[in-house]
């Protein structure tokens, strides 16, 4: 833990969450920084650049959410939706794997142009957030709906109706040119007003029911945003989306050039990486539970059942014989 000052080395850490505190204002959140990590996933499919920019910004946002998980367990972010980006899967095992993979209508893709942001690549439908503990008594799920809204808002949506925690969001996803080649990365920060007291957190900001467009409210009971709150949120406000992506600009400086009349203090960074959770242990349990009609429709003409893995694209290659054996052979049969 330490107080953030302006690195000498303005280089910043990728791949990388640093939480941090603003005590002053009572507000705790953390940043995220990807770098190899997410250009792995993007390249790996080769998305177009709206995808890609798309599963970028849910990466993001599920390490920002995810890494809060004192315990050993899974967050994840789903969407289901009828834009041309019809599902965005991504994980998050704690504490520092994650794995994205989105399925899409390459012609509706097109369709929508370079210029398409996330919400209208997403649609109409709805956001699942699961935590889940490993086993079905330990899971908890909250959904939002997706109404042509982005992240960003979805994810204060989400905070506003199932937490009750004031919270701001930032995404930012950019393709950068290094030498010949280029790579994609993506940054975050999540900030939360945590105060002491419970009524100095009452939410302010909740939608106004059916109150003509134009009139003022006439309750003056109503919860007033308090002064450190609005004061957080204007600051944050001001970040641009380069200094969440720019690697010349460390976490720290940007931490450092929100909060540092406040002060603002850090800890120790978590490290975050890709990495998929299949394996041929996983693959054939998923197998096991298809009945024998459905393992035989799944045999190629090659005589093979070949399974490949839409996260990481690895490819499993089956005997069906050998599975029907050891599915016969299995504790289950």
């Amino acid at each position: 833990m330490s107080e953030t000052i302006p690195s000498q080395n303005s280089e910043g850490r990728d791949d990388a969450i640093l939480p941090f505190a603003v005590e002053p204002l009572d507000v705790r959140g953390r940043v995220v920084r990807l770098g190899p990590s997410v250009d792995t996933i993007l390249r790996r499919h080769g998305y177009p650049d709206t995808v890609a920019r798309l599963l970028g910004e849910a990466a993001a946002l599920t390490v920002l959410l995810g890494s809060s998980l004192k315990f050993q367990g899974r967050f994840q972010l789903q969407t289901k939706s009828d834009g041309p980006v019809d599902m965005v899967v991504v994980d998050f095992e704690a504490p520092d794997r994650v794995r994205a993979t989105a399925r899409f209508d390459a012609g509706r893709v097109a369709e929508a142009g370079p210029r398409a942001g996330t919400a209208q690549l997403l649609g109409r439908g709805h956001l699942a957030m699961t935590i889940d503990q490993g086993s079905v008594q330990s899971r908890y799920q909250g959904v939002v709906a997706l109404e042509g809204q982005g992240f960003e808002e979805a994810a204060h949506q989400y905070f506003r109706q199932s937490e009750q925690i004031p919270t701001r969001v930032r995404l930012a996803v950019a393709e950068q040119v290094e030498g010949a080649g280029q790579a994609w990365r993506a940054g975050g920060l999540l900030m939360q007003f945590l105060p002491h007291s419970p009524e100095r957190a009452r939410l302010a900001d909740l939608p106004p029911g059916d109150l003509p467009e134009g009139h003022a409210l006439l309750d003056e009971s109503r919860p007033q945003e308090d002064d450190a709150w609005v004061e957080a949120k204007s600051l944050v406000a001001t970040i641009e989306d380069h200094e969440l992506v720019d690697p010349t600009v460390s976490s720290e400086r940007l931490l450092y050039r929100l909060f540092h009349e406040r002060g603002v203090r850090v800890f120790e960074a978590l490290g975050v990486h890709e990495a998929c959770r299949c394996s041929r242990e996983r693959v054939m349990g998923m197998v096991r539970n298809f009945s024998a009609e459905e393992r035989r429709e799944i045999v190629g003409d090659d005589g093979r059942i070949g399974i490949t893995c839409e996260f990481c694209s690895r490819h499993y290659d089956l005997d069906p014989a050998e599975v029907e054996a050891e599915i016969a052979g299995s504790p289950q049969a």
